[in-house]
């Protein structure tokens, strides 16, 4: 088990680089978006281009950094049930929903992305906008960030699983536990 382990700080520490590092493209999303805002007032002027540039960034903040969100458990969830369940059931529900929902979608939309991001790459396809972009890069994004993604999982059912076997300590339990003594 401390070899998994070590894979998932490995992991942990991988996509939080990436998420962190991604979340500047949002700085250069705005910065884009009111340069291109401004000049079209003040001078008539305006760029398929730079607009589809933001598009891009935005879409690399959201595919790539989705592995982040999942290490921060940031995500959405719908804790109706799941918020009332005892602590070991929320980890076996959590270990089920990764092994038959968030691997698969993850898979599967790697396998269904990949011959698209192959096609567009050979073919050099641009955007059908004037002045657009080419859209592999873009499509390349969805692969990428699934992969992440795929990964992120690894690591959480690792991580989910150690809590169960005794391996690591929950730092759920202990962070509830703390927020119940103030």
């Amino acid at each position: 088990m401390s070899g998994l382990l070590s894979l998932s700080r490995a992991i942990d520490a991988l996509n939080t680089f990436i998420g962190k590092s991604v979340s500047w493209l949002l700085l250069a999303a705005v910065l884009i978006s009111a340069v291109n805002a401004v000049t079209r007032k003040l001078f008539n002027l305006s760029s398929n281009a730079w607009l589809e540039a933001q598009w891009y960034l935005f879409s690399a903040v959201f595919l790539i950094a989705a592995a982040y969100t999942l290490l921060s458990s940031e995500h959405v969830k719908v804790d109706l049930i799941y918020g009332h369940m005892p602590r070991k059931a929320q980890l076996w529900v959590e270990i089920l929903g990764t092994i038959f929902f968030l691997f698969p979608f993850c898979l599967i939309t790697i396998y269904l992305s990949w011959p698209i991001v192959v096609s567009k790459f050979l073919s050099g396809e641009v955007s059908n906008n004037t002045g657009g972009l080419l859209l592999w890069p873009v499509w390349a994004l969805i692969p990428i960030g699934f992969g992440l993604l795929t990964l992120q999982g690894v690591s959480e059912l690792i991580k989910r699983i150690a809590i169960l076997r005794g391996d690591m300590p929950d730092a759920t339990a202990l962070a509830d536990a703390e927020a119940q003594t103030l």
